[in-house]
């Protein structure tokens, strides 16, 4: 069988959310250290666009859902090319219907136990079955079908100058560590209760600790970190920064704390792509599917005592990816398992 030369242009569609378009950067990076030269097109989220905005060698083309078909048919006339490749990187129904539009020789998508909502009617190729490995690992696959194999992981997400500053600007240097406590999920039923946060806050603050509150600018995210000060016996010792960041600040932010604390959420990879540690907490989701890659040691892992209670089997006779996001699934974990987790962080500094 003869060669299929090496594509010289890519279409990569991953629409959102925060967290899983910081799992396709080591894929970029995998795609232009073996495809030297190779002109890559992402299709993306409006959010997105504003945390990747900058990312070298990428053309960034952005859709907005509530466009409907009218976006799709624009997306399609500002794309203007038909590409050697597209990447169909995102299997929900819009992402698929979306991928329509995108001409390309090659349409790579995911293996059938990770395809749902029509995504085989979309393409014509699949990588590899990967098998029960972390979300960030199965995007990584999609280089294989190109004929390349992943090497280091590697984010370099792009942060400014300007927004290392302005984190650096917000507390002073001054040696004491800083537990960031970022509360909310876009998914509000894999959100701890305020009164935990701030039990695990108080701790925290009794070891000498800085705590700062980080989040956007949502009303869920101002009520949330406002019960946790109120609910705090040590609130003087806390830094309020819920909505006074941007999307490009946020990764600057995230990197100067020593631990961050977030249920399965956007700043949790972004902190993990940053290289801060990061004390998940995961009843509802698998902290081994989609907790933060580099490092899960100070992770809450009841996503199996919720798999009992909620599904009634072990999490191992779940399907890999199954979400448990039911009504207080989230109690499940303590406040003495957040507290027994940042003092394994805190025995690991040695």
């Amino acid at each position: 069988m003869p060669k299929v030369p090496a594509p010289r242009s890519l279409c990569l569609l991953r629409l959102s959310a925060l967290g899983d378009v910081t799992h396709v950067l080591p894929l970029v990076h995998t795609l232009q250290t073996g495809l030297p030269g190779v002109a890559l097109t992402w299709i993306i989220g409006r959010a997105e666009r504003r945390l990747l905005d900058g990312l070298p060698g990428v053309r960034f083309v952005e859709y907005d859902k509530n466009t409907g078909l009218a976006g799709m048919r624009a997306l399609r006339r500002e794309l203007g090319q038909r590409f050697d490749a597209l990447l169909q990187l995102q299997v929900s129904a819009r992402a698929n219907l979306l991928s329509a539009f995108v001409p390309a020789r090659r349409r790579i998508g995911y293996d059938r136990l990770r395809s749902k909502e029509g995504h085989g009617l979309f393409i014509r190729e699949r990588i590899p079955d990967p098998g029960k490995v972390h979300v960030l690992d199965a995007i990584g696959s999609f280089c294989q079908p190109l004929g390349l194999v992943r090497g280091e992981v590697v984010w370099n997400l792009p942060v400014p100058d300007e927004a290392h500053a302005w984190a650096r600007a917000q507390w002073p240097d001054d040696g004491r560590r800083t537990l960031m406590i970022s509360p909310c999920s876009s998914h509000a039923l894999r959100n701890w209760r305020a009164e935990r946060y701030a039990a695990l806050a108080d701790h925290a603050a009794a070891q000498g600790w800085r705590v700062v509150l980080c989040g956007g600018r949502s009303a869920l995210e101002r009520r949330t970190g406002d019960a946790i000060l109120a609910a705090m016996a040590a609130r003087e010792s806390v830094l309020d920064l819920i909505g006074k960041d941007t999307l490009k600040q946020l990764p600057a932010l995230l990197a100067r704390a020593d631990l961050l604390v977030t249920p399965d959420s956007g700043p949790m990879h972004i902190a993990n792509a940053m290289g801060t540690k990061v004390l998940g907490l995961h009843a509802a989701t698998n902290p081994h599917r989609s907790g933060p890659y580099s490092d899960r040691r100070f992770c809450v892992d009841r996503y199996d005592d919720a798999a009992r209670k909620y599904r009634g089997k072990p999490a191992s006779e779940l399907k890999w990816g199954t979400k448990i996001e039911a009504e207080g699934v989230m109690d499940l974990i303590t406040v003495a398992d957040a507290v027994a987790a940042f003092e394994r962080f805190r025995a690991n500094l040695g």
